[in-house]
């Protein structure tokens, strides 16, 4: 079952419908129901009692949302396994093989406290910042990028005359137009006389890569498991660094991730919640969302600027 699903998944990430990151993923999660269930068992003898042993081994050392992630893909891996003829009926989880409770997760969400960093925070983490991480800061903060959004983005997409950035969103494939500040242009302009040479051809038109010329954040087999593939996120092992020198990473969970955050928060004070979707990426399957063809640059604008005020006190257009 383990193998056809992966020779599965990787059909589609030969044609580009699945990402090495999502491919990854679904192969550790083949790792952890071979090395807990055995090689021999069969798919069709798994019973409630099973899956309630399997719960409470993913749960391990893992909040409730891994935990939810977790349970999430072990589930698509069992429904191959009926959607593909390897058994008669659909797995019996019973009810022990639940995802967590939508309260479970907000509770774990409170007790977590706010994923967010204060301006003067920021201040200071853009002023610490060496390049290319300060340019990748800002792009967080600027346009809401994630750790592999800013990871993939190729130069093409980059319009430093004007200030814009057109860049469809790694994980969802929805198109994004971002204005971007003075200071991010500035600061990717500066990072980019010093990026060094990828070192592969197909990296050539990123605008960050490591001093090695590879992808800031990626995905290789592993050097120890043959077979097995491992995430290399050098841009959040960075990041985390510097939080740690400026002792502003006590609170749980902040990370590069944690200016995905920031944008949303701030750039919902510009009180057009459209526009700060349409920068961010997100999926809108409102009818609204059907019937729009699209937003103003003006629009845009004022999002960018509303964060912009809150973090440096200027609202001061970005070009």
């Amino acid at each position: 079952l383990c193998d056809d699903f992966l020779q599965d998944r990787e059909a589609k990430l030969d044609t580009g419908e699945l990402s090495l990151h999502t491919f990854a993923e679904y192969r550790r999660t083949t790792d952890r129901i071979f090395e807990f269930f055995g090689r021999n068992r069969r798919v069709d003898d798994l019973k409630p009692v099973d899956f309630r042993a399997f719960r409470s081994e993913l749960a391990k050392g893992c909040s409730v949302v891994t935990l939810k992630s977790k349970v999430n893909r072990s589930r698509v891996v069992f429904k191959f396994a009926h959607d593909n003829r390897h058994i008669a009926h659909p797995v019996e989880y019973g009810t022990a093989f639940d995802r967590p409770t939508e309260k479970s997760l907000r509770t774990a969400r409170a007790d977590a406290g706010e994923r967010m960093f204060e301006a003067d925070e920021l201040r200071r983490i853009i002023e610490a910042a060496s390049q290319p991480l300060r340019a990748m800061v800002l792009l967080g903060l600027n346009c809401g990028f994630g750790n592999t959004d800013v990871a993939s983005l190729p130069q093409s997409a980059l319009d430093l005359k004007s200030g814009w950035v057109n860049f469809a969103r790694t994980k969802t494939g929805i198109q994004r137009r971002c204005p971007l500040w003075p200071e991010t242009v500035d600061a990717i302009r500066e990072s980019l006389k010093s990026r060094p040479q990828p070192k592969s051809l197909e990296d050539s038109d990123l605008v960050f890569v490591t001093s090695r010329g590879t992808r800031f954040v990626r995905v290789q087999e592993s050097k120890t498991t043959e077979g097995r593939h491992v995430t290399i996120n050098s841009l959040a092992r960075r990041f985390d660094s510097l939080l740690l020198g400026l002792k502003i990473n006590g609170r749980s969970g902040l990370g590069f991730y944690t200016l995905r955050h920031v944008f949303e928060t701030i750039g919902g004070e510009s009180r057009d919640q459209v526009a700060v979707n349409a920068i961010m990426g997100h999926v809108d399957s409102s009818m609204a969302g059907q019937y729009r063809e699209r937003i103003s640059d003006a629009r845009l604008q004022d999002v960018a600027n509303a964060v912009r005020m809150w973090l440096f006190g200027t609202d001061t257009d970005a070009r």
